[in-house]
């Protein structure tokens, strides 16, 4: 293999495996790239999260999460871009420093809750410690961090559940208006009241952020539990789901039997989750971007 050859390569092995899974400014990050700026002070469109919210809920997030990323081999960072009106945020890693970087334009936005916000932090994090399937190979993409569908699932099936498990879920969802597909399956598909508030709390930060994704889009059709996307994809998509297909995917993983103890596996997509091979019908990762490996 002569010089040139051994260049490249090794190019492409550094930006596989040390990078941005979404670009640095934020453009193309949780959601496609979009020019939405909200700054701190405008109005009607911002009427999200405060600041004191924004750094509240990833305080809580990066409490459940930081001593997990270090037992991975990681040194977790969240950069906290405030005052940085772009609607998005991403996730970075080089090396052992394992990064997330959130945008208060996203937690400004009107369509994000306090548990919307959560389920951002979760989704990046979720690229670090998400599990199979990954964006991809040495051609395909970052070689560690799980693919967009992946890191949706992994928001509601695990980091969600951590991070509410301390909470009074029955005040906190009492205080919501809880669309009444969301609650029925929720209640048919967990044992207790508190794996049932928890599912609902969850399915709701989904319906939020997937909320966010038809107004970016300018769609009038609004995300909804009881009109699944029916695409099935002929292999694992893994670029952004289209809006109802995030749902679809948040809404499986909060209903998903296996517990948030379970954990994911880097290499095999059937560990820690529901899946078709395990003998799963319900809480599956959704065929409209999710091919499984059957």
């Amino acid at each position: 293999m002569n010089s040139l050859k051994l260049y490249l390569l090794s190019t492409m092995l550094f930006i596989t495996a040390n990078g941005y899974c979404c670009s640095e400014n934020g453009s193309t990050g949780i959601v496609p790239e979009n020019d939405l700026y909200i700054p701190i002070h405008s109005k009607g469109i911002n009427s999200g999260l405060s600041e004191e919210q924004f750094n509240a809920v990833i305080d809580k997030v990066v409490a459940v999460y930081q001593p997990i990323v270090t037992s991975a081999g990681g040194n977790l960072t969240v950069e906290r871009k405030w005052n940085d009106g772009t609607v998005n945020a991403y996730a970075s890693r080089s090396g052992s420093s394992w990064k997330v970087s959130m945008f208060g334009g996203l937690a400004r936005h009107n369509t994000i809750t306090e548990d919307g916000f959560a389920l951002v932090v979760c989704h990046e994090i979720g690229h670090h410690v998400g599990g199979a399937p990954k964006k991809g190979g040495m051609w395909g993409g970052s070689v560690w961090a799980s693919n967009e569908g992946q890191a949706d699932y992994f928001a509601t099936l695990k980091c969600l559940r951590k991070v509410f498990l301390n909470d009074d879920n029955d005040a906190v969802v009492r205080s919501m208006t809880i669309p009444e597909a969301l609650k029925e399956k929720c209640e048919t598909q967990h044992k207790n009241a508190e794996e049932v508030t928890i599912c609902i709390r969850g399915g709701m930060a989904g319906l939020s952020v997937s909320n966010l994704f038809q107004a970016l889009s300018n769609s009038t059709t609004p995300p909804r539990f009881t009109t699944p996307d029916p695409r099935v994809v002929t292999s694992t998509d893994h670029a952004h789901p289209a809006y109802q297909c995030r749902l679809d995917t948040y809404f499986q993983g909060a209903i998903c039997q296996v517990d948030d103890t379970t954990d994911v596996s880097n290499s095999d997509e059937k560990i820690g989750v529901c899946h078709p091979l395990n003998g799963d019908s319900v809480g599956t990762r959704p065929l409209c971007w999710f091919k499984p490996a059957i």
